[in-house]
C-alpha cells in the first residue's frame, strides 16, 4: 500500500532517530505531525533534555538557533530557511545593546529569546513572555536592560520595583500591533460571555482591555482548565489551531473566537509538510552557528533554564 506524505515522515522520522518540534503558531498539517508543539518556553526545555540525533525545529530562524544552542552535538534541522526571520528578533542588534549597557553600566541585560543568537551573547538572561517577570525579578541590580519587545517589557514593569529600559524604543511584533481597544470591544459586543486572552506582545491599552494576559502556554492552560466555555484569542491565528487540538485530546468542546482573522506571522507559515519530508530526506537545512556563539549564548539561556528548575524543586 502506497504510504500518504504523514506516513512517510513518521517512517523517516523513527529511521533517523529524529524529533520534530512545532511552534503554537505553525500550520495545523505540521502541528498534528510535530513530536511535540509549544510555546517558546517549552520547546526551549524539551530541545534541552531530547535523546534523538537530529532535531528538526518547524518555527522560525531565532527559535532554530535555540535548539542548536542547546543542541551543539546534534544536527539541528529547519526545513525552511528562506523567509522564516522573525521581524521582531531583528530589531534588535548586539550594537544597541552594547550602547545601552555604555548608558547604564550597572544594569542587567534580559532579552526576549525571540532575539538572534549574537544577541544573546551579550545576556545575563534570557526569558520568554512566560517568564520574563520571574527572570527580571531574580537579579539584584535595580536597572534591567530589556529588549526587544516594548510591550512585553511593559507587561513586566507591572511585576516589578526595578526600572526596566527597553532596547529598541520602538521594539514590536508586527502581528500583535494589529489588535486594538476596538476588537476587544466588537468581539465581546458579539460575544458578551466569552473571556478575552491576549498576549503580552499586544500594546498596553489592549492588556489593560483584556481579562488575561498569557504567553501561548497560559492560553492553553487557562482554556483547558477553566470551566468557562467559550474564549477570544488575541494572538497569532493558529495559537486557536493548538487549543483546538488540546480540546480534541480531553474530547472537549469550547468556543474559541480569534480576535483578529487576519493575526498571521507570514514567516511561520513558510513549512509545509512537503518541505518537512524534504528536510528528513535530504537532512537540510542545517543550523549552524560559531562554537564561541553557542557556548556564550547557553549561559544566558541556562541561566532562565536553572530558574525554572529551582521553581519546580
Amino acid at each position: 500500500m502506497k504510504m500518504n506524505i504523514v506516513e512517510r515522515i513518521n517512517k523517516l522520522k523513527r529511521e533517523k532517530n529524529a524529533i520534530i518540534l512545532a511552534h503554537n503558531y505553525q500550520p495545523e498539517e505540521i502541528q498534528r505531525v510535530a513530536d511535540f508543539t509549544g510555546d517558546s518556553l517549552e520547546l526551549c526545555r524539551m530541545a534541552e533534555k531530547t535523546d534523538a540525533d537530529i532535531v528538526i525545529f518547524c518555527g522560525v530562524d531565532f527559535m532554530a538557533e535555540t535548539a542548536k544552542i542547546l543542541n551543539k552535538d546534534k544536527k539541528v534541522l529547519i526545513p525552511e530557511i528562506k523567509d522564516t526571520e522573525c521581524p521582531m528578533a531583528h530589531q534588535l542588534s548586539p550594537e544597541m545593546l552594547i550602547e545601552a549597557k555604555k548608558r547604564h553600566p550597572n544594569a542587567k541585560v534580559v532579552i526576549y529569546i525571540n532575539t538572534l543568537s549574537k544577541a544573546k551573547v551579550l545576556a545575563d538572561g534570557v526569558c520568554t513572555s512566560a517568564n520574563a517577570h520571574i527572570v527580571v525579578n531574580s537579579f539584584e541590580e535595580d536597572e534591567i536592560i530589556f529588549g526587544p519587545d516594548r510591550n512585553l517589557g511593559y507587561y513586566v514593569e507591572k511585576s516589578t520595583k526595578k526600572k526596566i529600559i527597553t532596547v529598541p524604543k520602538d521594539g514590536h511584533c508586527y502581528v500583535h500591533k494589529k489588535f486594538t481597544v476596538e476588537d476587544i470591544l466588537k468581539a465581546k459586543e458579539k460575544y458578551p460571555n466569552a473571556q478575552v486572552l491576549v498576549h503580552p506582545e499586544c500594546d498596553p491599552e489592549v492588556q489593560e482591555m483584556a481579562d488575561y494576559v498569557y504567553s501561548t502556554g497560559g492560553m492553553v492552560k487557562h482554556v483547558l482548565n477553566s470551566p468557562e466555555k467559550e474564549f477570544i484569542i488575541g494572538t497569532e491565528v493558529d495559537m486557536i489551531t493548538r487549543l483546538k487540538i488540546e480540546l480534541e485530546k480531553k474530547r472537549e468542546k469550547k468556543k474559541l473566537i480569534p480576535l483578529r482573522e487576519d493575526a498571521i506571522c507570514e514567516p511561520m507559515k513558510k513549512i509545509t509538510l512537503e518541505k518537512l519530508e524534504r528536510c528528513l530526506v535530504e537532512e537540510k537545512y542545517e543550523v549552524v552557528l560559531d562554537e564561541e556563539i553557542i557556548e556564550r549564548a547557553k549561559r544566558a539561556i541556562d541561566y532562565m533554564l536553572s530558574i525554572g528548575r529551582e521553581r519546580k524543586k
